[in-house]
């Protein structure tokens, strides 16, 4: 009989000795310190879904210990930053008429990339994997493992057909796989959140924060010739059932914080910074978050300003992207949803543009007919559409749940804007512009006019904030109300479309078009910050946000959002008030008190 020499005893090494021993298998488990000792003393406490079970495990504290044997089994579940001292100190065993590294197979139960080739200079039979398994190891000798009814999954890079079966005898979901490699790589895209949720406590920050480091982390990988494997988002043999006083509190990252324990973030976060370095690549996100997570104290305890002071540009990010980016993505057959929103006051030749070369895959928007319900005295130029037909023309798109959409046109973003403002407010909130726009692209333009694949997203309205005018009016009295149209026409001085000329009494004019630099890029949060800072706009302050018919105003919210400050639109915007008599206009370069 095979027997297992399980090399580390926290929730993998220690899930996986209970699991064999509860299938008949032989093993030996490895651990150290207070670990040790809790195990020798009280025996493994195992916490599963159907009650916690005391194991008397054979136990040890190193190769000093123990007599390896030809039939054995090693397997490595330590910590990736433990992997060289660990493999050193029993890769030139004596392992009856040899050495461990030339006579036994060695498994690598652990994170990141690279284990198998620290392993590989000493031994000859290898078998990296992919670990996926919801447990918990925070207090010595106590493991909880709320999978059921599997305990966990496991990917195998061709792995013994017996370590296959008995693995799977003990209560695993096991996938023999041929390239490891891209398998592993996909996990390490996950685990580059690992540090956040270790760090942070849960935010919708956070949570933008995780798909920013990730894609950065999968850019970085790809251009350093990975590929990757499709892990699932969930296993139905493997689901994490709630065990009463033992809820999971972390990532494995989370559980090294709480036990004071030193994280293996740089073989995480780490390996892509590596990789970058490699490229002459920057790798700022996970660069930052190495740095970070080893200045940190209790797990989960920090708030969004230090997550913010540790990744100033995150807002950007979660707003933006570049075209490189894009590119990427792109050739490597992971495209967002792409949509061209190419439109200007006076000039209704959208689509004729879009034919005459688009981004690739990118599906033309008509903002009149598609982005904004039809015209009114009531309701202005573009009022918001009805969400019925924008989730229609959003299917049309092929905008699909959970995938990203990036949205563009010829201008800055200033047209884009609208779409990315009105897809978030109906709750699909993955949507960023291309920053720079058209001009920013230097690849081919298709000339097809596209028609993908209907998509399936389910939009829910009102998750943006928006005020009436009765709202804006008010507002401009007591909090700030931002004019993102040009100077002259809030100055009054020209109106070329609405009824009346000027502004609403008490708005600032702030127009969209400086949130751009010449090169017609979103400017630094740093200058943005700057810029509605000089006009009153901080954390602390309400703002609202018009401009001609809620075009605009949408841009100058994507402005705002980049350097972190929310807002609301009004939608009917000067359209709407000019349009009512009984609305005031002021005029001049000054706002003038908002009327009560």
């Amino acid at each position: 009989m095979t027997r297992y020499v399980i090399i580390g005893a926290g929730a993998v090494g220690a899930t996986l000795a209970a699991q064999l021993h509860g299938a008949g298998s032989e093993v030996v488990l490895v651990a150290r310190g207070w670990n040790l000792e809790a195990l020798r003393t009280h025996g493994l406490r195992y916490v599963r879904p159907d009650g916690t079970h005391t194991l008397r495990l054979p136990v040890v504290g190193g190769p000093d210990e123990v007599t390896l044997r030809a039939d054995d089994v090693l397997v490595l579940a330590v910590k990736s930053q433990d992997t060289e001292a660990v493999l050193q100190d029993w890769a030139w065993r004596p392992a009856e008429d040899g050495v461990a590294a030339a006579r036994l197979p060695i498994v690598l139960l652990q994170n990141g990339l690279e284990n198998e080739r620290a392993a590989l200079r000493r031994f000859r039979a290898v078998v990296g994997a992919v670990v996926w398994l919801p447990a918990s190891h925070t207090t010595p000798g106590v493991v909880v493992s709320p999978g059921a009814p599997k305990a966990g999954a496991l990917w195998l890079g061709r792995p013994p057909a017996e370590l296959t079966e008995d693995l799977r005898a003990a209560g695993f979901v096991v996938t023999a796989v041929d390239d490891i490699r891209s398998w592993q790589a996909e996990k390490l895209v996950v685990n580059a959140a690992n540090a956040l949720d270790a760090l942070y406590r849960p935010s919708a920050l956070r949570a933008a924060a995780a798909k920013a480091v990730q894609a950065e982390a999968r850019a970085i990988l790809r251009a350093a010739g990975f590929g990757f494997a499709r892990l699932p988002s969930s296993l139905d043999d493997v689901v994490a059932q709630e065990i009463p006083g033992h809820a999971r509190g972390g990532s494995s990252t989370w559980q090294s914080l709480a036990r004071q324990a030193p994280p293996e973030t740089d073989f995480l976060n780490g390996e892509i910074v590596l990789q970058a370095r490699l490229l002459g690549r920057p790798a700022p996100l996970n660069e930052a978050l190495t740095e970070r997570i080893h200045r940190a104290g209790e797990a989960g305890a920090l708030g969004d300003d230090d997550l913010l002071a540790a990744l100033p540009d995150l807002h950007r990010r979660t707003v933006l992207i570049g075209p490189d980016e894009l590119r990427e993505l792109i050739e490597n057959d992971d495209a967002p949803t792409i949509l061209d929103v190419r439109w200007a006051l006076g000039d209704p030749h959208g689509r004729e543009h879009y034919l005459a070369g688009h981004l690739p895959g990118a599906v033309y928007v008509d903002l009149d007919t598609e982005l904004a319900a039809p015209a009114s005295p009531e309701q202005g130029r573009h009022p918001l559409p009805e969400l019925e037909k924008l989730q229609e023309s959003a299917r049309r798109w092929g905008v699909r749940a959970g995938k990203p959409v990036v949205v563009y046109d010829d201008n800055g973003g200033t047209a884009a804007a609208r779409a990315w403002w009105l897809l978030r407010w109906a709750g699909h909130t993955d949507v960023r512009i291309l920053d720079g726009a058209l001009g920013s692209w230097t690849g081919s333009l298709p000339t097809t006019d596209e028609h993908p694949e209907p998509g399936d997203v389910v939009l829910t309205a009102g998750r943006l904030p928006t005020i009436t005018a009765d709202e804006a009016a008010n507002l401009a009295g007591k909090a700030i109300l931002l004019d993102a149209r040009a100077g002259e026409r809030y100055r009054g001085e020209t109106e070329p479309v609405d009824p009346r000329a000027g502004h609403i009494p008490g708005a600032l004019s702030a127009p969209t078009g400086d949130n751009l630099t010449e090169a017609g890029n979103f400017r630094s949060t740093t200058e943005l910050r700057a810029r509605f800072a000089a006009l009153g706009a901080d954390e602390s302050t309400e703002i609202g946000v018009y401009c001609g018919s809620g075009v605009t105003a949408a841009h100058q919210i994507a402005a705002l959002a980049v350097a972190g400050l929310p807002a609301a639109l009004y939608p009917g915007s000067w359209s709407a008030w000019s349009a009512d008599p009984a609305r005031p206009a002021a005029t001049g370069d000054r706002p003038k008190g908002a009327s009560s």
